[in-house]
């Protein structure tokens, strides 16, 4: 039985290099070894970026496209964004 992986990326300006050799890079190996769960954190974003929050959306679809572009894959990771799972905001903002 294949070991499950969950790991997530805060939103919070568009990616760059270290993002990819530091994280993506490990998220598209471990897709082939496990099952994976990648998440955007777009509400963890909130309490770093709470000054202006206007590109938070920008930077939700940016970093969705960014992740598929370096190899991850739908068909062999779950992707999803924090905010569109209605138990995340019960859980964090009770």
């Amino acid at each position: 039985m294949a070991k499950r992986v969950l790991s997530g990326m805060q939103p919070s300006g568009v990616l760059h290099l270290g993002n990819l050799l530091g994280a993506l890079d490990n998220f598209v190996r471990l897709q082939a070894e496990h099952e994976c769960f990648y998440f955007i954190a777009d509400w963890h974003a909130l309490s770093t970026n709470f000054e202006d929050t206007s590109k938070i959306r920008f930077y939700v679809r940016e970093m969705l496209i960014d992740w598929l572009a370096a190899g991850l894959d739908p068909q062999r990771s779950t992707l999803f964004i924090q905010s569109h799972v209605p138990q995340s905001y019960i859980s964090c903002c009770r």
